[in-house]
């Protein structure tokens, strides 16, 4: 039997905190609120211990935003060079990876995080993918326990019509071990874009996990649990959902030693809309075995008034005729819509069937439902 876990030490805790606003690529490329949001997290955990040393904050702020804090530039070659040759040797227990800004979903599916010298014929960036894979393997022989938060898009390259293809920015990776534990909070969902505030400049996903993990000061600068702050999280987004105000599913992806899973969102489930009136005649007509043999189903036609099946639209595939049929009487004469139903009963005169089609055809033909004691 085990005792408690020691206190996590602060000082073995390291953050990347990355948040970009302004790119190279002008002005409709500008986002405010990733800077200010990475701010807020970078003072959470400040305020639980963590020295300075330890809070790698890189920052493209817009003009109108002075974070009043120190901060190190966020342009690709900055941000390779601490992923690859700073953070990966870092000693220390756990590492929080916060980044806000612009995103897209590459054709291969990898997300690429743009950094803030991504141009309009160059959007470098970094292959968040290649990076998770790189500190999950030996290439990171510390920083066991992981948490990376991404507050970005994940729309399709194919959706943005991009005139130059996206430049190769994987990260190197080294052989993979079962040393790592990752929790990876993703903002969007495959396809869908992460909604930003302009007016509060923040971005929605950030703001909520931000109250969130406010809430949860007593356990910082250590992630909290997971699996149990994903359903708080998705929660406020449905919310935001219900509001009109996004349509992203954040996702949350756990790997460690004894597990690899991928938590989608709690998507309600669809409620199939009730049959229409002549969707319930052909469903129930379909059930008898009867009305997919093409042979018998032509005996059933046949015991109808002729004048009144000669000008039915017929078809091979059985639904499509089943559907042509009912539509034709019903347009034509609803009271031969009882003559079919004589005419399948006489056949096939199971219990259930026949209360069903009979249930059905009153409701379609209700002005000739006193053929219902003829049943």
């Amino acid at each position: 039997m085990t005792g408690p876990m020691p206190p996590l030490d602060p000082a073995r805790v390291h953050a990347l905190i990355v948040g970009i606003e302004a790119y190279e690529a002008g002005d409709t490329w500008r986002l405010p609120g990733p800077a200010r949001d990475a701010v807020r997290f970078r003072r959470l955990l400040r305020d639980a211990g963590v020295p300075e040393s330890r809070l790698r904050l890189h920052l493209a702020p817009l003009p109108s935003y002075d974070p009043q804090v120190p901060y190190e530039r966020a342009d690709q070659a900055t941000l390779r060079r601490v992923l690859v040759r700073e953070l990966s040797l870092a000693e220390g227990d756990v590492l929080w990876v916060w980044w806000g800004g612009h995103g897209v979903l590459d054709r291969a599916g990898r997300l690429r995080l743009f950094c803030a010298d991504a141009g309009v014929t160059d959007k470098v960036g970094i292959d968040l993918d290649s990076a998770l894979a790189r500190y999950a393997g030996d290439a990171v022989p510390g920083l066991r326990e992981q948490m990376w938060i991404v507050d970005a898009c994940e729309t399709f390259e194919e959706d943005l019509a991009f005139r130059e293809a996206l430049p190769a920015d994987a990260l190197p990776v080294g052989r993979p071990t079962h040393a790592h534990r990752q929790t990876v909070l993703r903002a969007a969902g495959r396809g869908r874009a992460a909604a930003n505030d302009p007016v509060r400049a923040t971005g929605l996903f950030s703001d909520v996990l931000l109250g969130l993990l406010a809430d949860r000061a007593a356990v910082l600068p250590a992630p909290p649990d997971p699996e149990e702050l994903f359903p708080a999280v998705r929660a406020r987004i449905a919310a935001l959902r219900e509001e009109g105000r996004t349509l992203q599913h954040p996702e949350i992806r756990l790997q460690g030693p004894d597990r690899v899973d991928t938590l989608p969102p709690a998507v309600p489930p669809i409620v199939p809309r009730p049959l229409t009136a002549m969707q319930r005649v052909v469903e129930a007509l379909l059930a008898y075995p009867l009305m997919t043999d093409p042979e018998e189903r032509q005996t059933v036609v046949s015991a109808l008034n002729s004048r009144v099946t000669a000008v039915l639209r017929r078809h091979s595939r059985a639904r499509t005729d089943v559907v042509n049929i009912v539509s034709g009487l019903a347009r034509r004469n609803p009271e031969a819509l009882w003559d079919l139903f004589d005419a399948v009963v006489s056949v096939d005169d199971d219990p259930e069937l026949k209360a069903e089609l009979a249930a059905a055809l009153a409701e379609l033909a209700p002005a000739s439902a006193r053929r219902l004691d003829r049943q």
